[in-house]
């Protein structure tokens, strides 16, 4: 028998990126709601106790309202949105944090996706932090380079209006009031005792995604060099298939956010010396950084090969 698959708010960004991952596969079958029943409270509620796993693409409100609907126990959920990742009772969407991480997700009934930007500090800061490299209480601070995808209809639309403002051909620094939504999940799953100082960017290119945090080695344990800090690294994810920490030294000129855009690849890049270092998550802000995770956890917790439909 077919898993049953709905997903709630299949016509925004998020929602179309995991139709395009899933739609095709003949494993699964996909419920789908008649476009004008959309807002219909009763018909969405038919949908998503019908389903097996749930996909939520809402706004946080409505992700909230939409758990709300659901009394059949069987139902699992994934909540693409911001409403539940410091929850209690909600697993934290990144597998490749630990094994445990994994086996609760693969258990989970309500998982809940990752944030974009979360996913580059996490998959950079948490594993320092566990092996005693990174002080609980250091300083950190962290900049993300986005495709104006993430923004969503609304953001794609604006850059790519023909009579758009001229001002969106250059990068653009946003969450000036140093709260962007995803640092508490940001500081809940690294472990930091003080929320990081982020800055996230946009710039004019669809999607790709580079969030780096940077590194003063004397304020770190043991005071090791950047490279010590690439070799822990990739001994930390060295069993992983979608995250791969790059050889150190094997990218000394640039950078770019969208060399991994359409993939669910996630690579880490340390740059530096004896006394400082950069780390830098490389990934696509509609793959690793949403949809393609999101997919990623439901064949986990359908106990399927974890790559199904990514590669």
């Amino acid at each position: 028998m077919k898993t049953k698959v709905y997903i709630d708010g299949q016509s925004g960004t998020t929602g179309l990126q995991i139709y395009e991952r899933i739609g095709a596969r003949s494993d699964l079958e996909l419920l789908r709601i008649d476009e004008d029943k959309r807002h219909d409270v009763e018909e969405r509620k038919r949908y998503l106790n019908a389903a097996d796993i749930v996909f939520l693409c809402l706004p946080d409100k409505e992700a909230v309202n939409a758990v709300s609907l659901i009394d059949n126990p069987d139902v699992r959920v994934i909540d693409a949105s911001t409403a539940h990742r410091t929850s209690d009772g909600w697993v934290y969407g990144f597998p490749e944090l630990s094994k445990e991480q994994r086996s609760a997700i693969a258990a989970g009934r309500r998982v809940a996706n990752p944030g974009c930007h979360a996913t580059g500090l996490i998959s950079t800061a948490a594993p320092l932090v566990r092996m005693g490299i990174l002080p609980k209480d250091y300083p950190l601070t962290c900049y993300s380079l986005t495709g104006y995808s993430g923004g969503g209809k609304k953001m794609i639309a604006s850059y790519e209006a023909p009579d758009r403002a001229a001002s969106l051909s250059a990068p653009g620094i946003y969450g000036l009031s140093l709260r962007h939504k995803h640092i508490p999940e940001m500081q809940k799953m690294t472990g930091l005792t003080y929320p990081p100082v982020f800055m996230p960017v946009v710039d004019d290119y669809y999607k790709g995604m580079a969030g780096t945090i940077m590194l003063h080695n004397r304020l770190l344990n043991g005071h090791p060099s950047a490279a010590d800090i690439c070799e822990a690294l990739h001994e930390y994810y060295r069993d992983e298939h979608f995250v791969e920490v790059l050889p150190f030294g094997s990218n000394e000129s640039t950078i770019y956010a969208n060399s991994l855009a359409g993939t669910n690849r996630l690579q880490i890049i340390v740059c530096g010396h004896e006394e400082q270092t950069s780390v830098t998550a490389l990934f696509d802000n509609l793959g690793k950084g949403a949809s393609g995770a999101a997919v990623q956890n439901m064949n986990i917790m359908l106990g399927l090969d974890e790559t199904a439909g990514l590669e």
